[in-house]
């Protein structure tokens, strides 16, 4: 079974507690439960990771390579000056989708710019929980598409 690897970043641990005004008030389980079924739908596996340490989402990519056909990375904050996951991604060889519950071009100056999408074959962003469920429809037609 061809299986996606989800990696969530700094504080969104927090989802449901912090700035719900932003991010809903749907928890970090609700939307491992809800990417799961969808993956599932298409008959991928699903394995989630989440850390607030940078070097812990770096590992899980360097695992993942030969051992998960995509990933799905919302690195949070990381997303701006994670170069550390900028350089693991572009060894990587299956297909990565970057994806953001809220849409990052709205918020901060900061958060304008992406480390992230310079190696990721497309973003999903600004779309609450369903972003989840468009990076794995996006997901599955790269893999059908193009068989990386």
């Amino acid at each position: 079974m061809k299986s996606i690897l989800l990696l969530v970043g700094p504080n969104l641990n927090m989802l449901g507690e912090r700035e719900p005004e932003i991010y809903g008030s749907a928890t970090m389980q609700d939307h491992i439960e809800d990417a799961e079924k969808i993956a599932n739908e298409f008959g991928y596996e699903l394995v989630h990771f989440q850390s607030n340490n940078e070097g812990d989402l770096v590992n899980q990519i360097h695992k993942a390579r030969g051992k998960h056909t995509g990933i799905i990375i919302n690195p949070g904050a990381l997303t701006h000056y994670g170069w550390s996951i900028h350089d693991a991604l572009l060894v990587y060889e299956g297909v990565i989708i970057e994806m953001h519950l809220s849409n990052p071009n709205q918020r901060e100056s900061w958060r304008h710019t992406s480390v992230v999408a310079p190696v990721a074959d497309g973003s999903i962003v600004g779309f609450g929980i369903q972003g989840y469920e468009l990076s794995i429809r996006a997901f599955h037609q790269i893999i059908e598409n193009d068989d990386k």
